[in-house]
């Protein structure tokens, strides 16, 4: 259910920079389900190899890296070979970074908005943080340092994200004054200030896997956590609109990234009833999501210019938006993303003892 709602919020939120805005602009919004995937993310791929090492078994680098490689490799890479050849006027921006930043996963460094392929920054932070994980992981356990695993080191990463957007929040300030462009650059995008979701997300299922009395305790007290949550989020939207200060920096993605936590906690307690809630096309959502967030800035760009070649109503054109959304991320999973992912699945087969 949270992968289908990050998935929404954030093609909501692209959509609403392309003019197809929605009613008292919840759209404005959007941003924060990149924030969910993080947390979403940490949790999961946290959780895959955490519970090897709480089974007691090494890390096998060689599948892990191998079954990331096949989940995000091919339908990314067809993706980024598609806006290289496409004509500048039929991608959603005109200008796009180097294509060797996309392959390197380093696109999200020294980024601005109003690129071709921009969204792609938050898959390269995911990507670096695959690749670092498993190593961070091997040398904290190795050493038996799981007190620090579970505290020490994800509030160091937190404080280390507050303290760097403060300083550069400052910096721009002084240097720029109220400029978006160097915040997005320096603040928005970069790896070093945008840890906070991967890093609650890892933590929780650190506290799941090696302290079921905590993890028992927060699903237990979910029934009013909820709350302070929302809170939170609302805390940092307020300060999203009111402008780019060291504050809001400094503080504001953080309280986004614990509520979005918080919100995960809320989903997986037994004591609410998220867990047995079927939203229906959510589970095909989150299925398709991958393929969505890779393709949805096209598919919004193509029928924008069309919509004003034809003069459609703003009702039709969203709608028809939103489908070509949908259709065009489909496409990509059943033509890609699957055959990939069932090729994943038949060569973790063949790596299994019998």
């Amino acid at each position: 259910m949270l992968r289908a709602i990050a998935i929404v919020s954030v093609v909501v939120y692209h959509a609403g920079l392309f003019g197809f805005t929605v009613p008292l602009r919840v759209d404005r919004y959007g941003w924060i389900g990149v924030d969910l995937f993080f947390v979403l993310s940490g949790y999961l791929i946290g959780g895959q190899l955490l519970s090897t090492v709480a089974a007691g078994k090494s890390i096998s680098f060689r599948k892990f890296y191998s079954r990331r490689a096949l989940r995000i490799l091919p339908a990314y890479l067809i993706v980024v070979l598609a806006y290289a050849l496409l004509p500048a006027s039929a991608r959603e921006y005109e200008r796009m970074p180097p294509i060797w930043k996309f392959l390197s996963f380093t696109q999200n460094l020294g980024l601005r908005g109003g690129t071709a392929f921009s969204h792609a920054w938050s898959l390269c932070i995911e990507f670096q943080f695959y690749v670092a994980l498993p190593l961070f992981l091997l040398s904290l356990t190795r050493r038996r340092r799981s007190r620090f695993l579970l505290v020490g080191l994800p509030v160091a990463i937190l404080l280390w994200c507050v303290l760097v957007r403060a300083v550069m929040a400052h910096f721009i300030a002084v240097r720029y004054g109220a400029a978006f462009g160097p915040w997005q650059q320096l603040v928005y995008y970069p790896t070093y200030a945008r840890l906070d979701g991967l890093t609650i997300g890892v933590s929780l299922a650190a506290i799941e896997l090696f302290r079921p009395r905590w993890w028992e305790g927060l699903t237990r007290q979910a029934v009013w956590l909820w709350l302070p949550a929302v809170g939170a989020l609302i805390l940092a939207m307020v300060w999203a609109e009111n402008g780019l200060g060291i504050i809001s920096s400094a503080l504001g993605f953080n309280l986004v990234a614990v509520a979005c936590g918080i919100f995960l906690i809320c989903v997986l307690s037994p004591r609410l009833p998220f867990s047995r809630l079927a939203m229906p096309g959510a589970a095909f959502l989150a299925t398709v999501a991958y393929s969505i967030y890779l393709t949805h800035k096209l598919a919004i760009h193509w029928i924008q210019k069309t919509a004003a070649e034809r003069g459609w109503s703003p009702i039709l054109a969203y709608v028809v938006a939103m489908s070509l959304v949908l259709f065009v991320g489909s496409i990509l999973f059943f033509s890609v993303e699957r055959p990939f992912l069932r090729l994943r699945e038949q060569f973790v087969k063949k790596k299994e003892p019998n």
